[in-house]
């Protein structure tokens, strides 16, 4: 009886009613708040790891947009995939890369993170108004193995946290 009452409580209905209402807090906070992410793959090296987990916001841009420098998701269609990367250029901006080097209207963009470049060049692009440019931070691999370029606002699932 000790066990029961342990487990249960004194009423059962109240027990499953306390039970569903966290089941239910977790759910909608998961969905709407902070979800945990996987990050697979390489792009993100040095700065994450493949395999890692990490922590996704999804409040992050309810009052301010995604900032250049942020690490964001970006839901892939379907939403149930996101890929990991760095925000490098904001809406109505013009990115290129030339030689591994990112430039943003024309001016070469610091990016400390970036530990190995290969020479990859990709002709500028003029982002719309709702478009982000994303890119990960390993540009020592070949730019046909990565994935990256524009994102429009509404693919930004959140903020990175880790």
């Amino acid at each position: 009886m000790a066990w029961q009452r342990l487990v249960v409580g004194r009423s059962l209905s109240a027990t499953l009613i306390r039970a569903l209402s966290i089941a239910l807090a977790l759910l909608l906070t998961s969905q709407y708040v902070i979800s945990p992410v996987r990050a697979y793959g390489i792009s993100m090296q040095p700065t994450l790891e493949p395999g890692a987990w990490l922590w996704l916001s999804r409040l992050a841009y309810v009052r301010r947009p995604p900032a250049r420098g942020d690490i964001v998701a970006v839901n892939l269609i379907g939403g149930q995939a996101v890929l990991v990367k760095r925000v490098v250029g904001l809406p109505g901006e013009r990115i290129a890369i030339s030689e591994g080097e990112v430039s943003v209207n024309g001016v070469p963009l610091a990016e400390p993170y970036v530990t190995a470049r290969l020479r990859w060049n990709v002709r500028e692009v003029q982002l719309g108004p709702h478009e982000y440019y994303v890119i990960g931070d390993n540009r020592g691999m070949p730019s046909h193995l990565h994935d990256f370029g524009r994102a429009a606002a509404s693919r930004i699932a959140g903020r990175i946290l880790n």
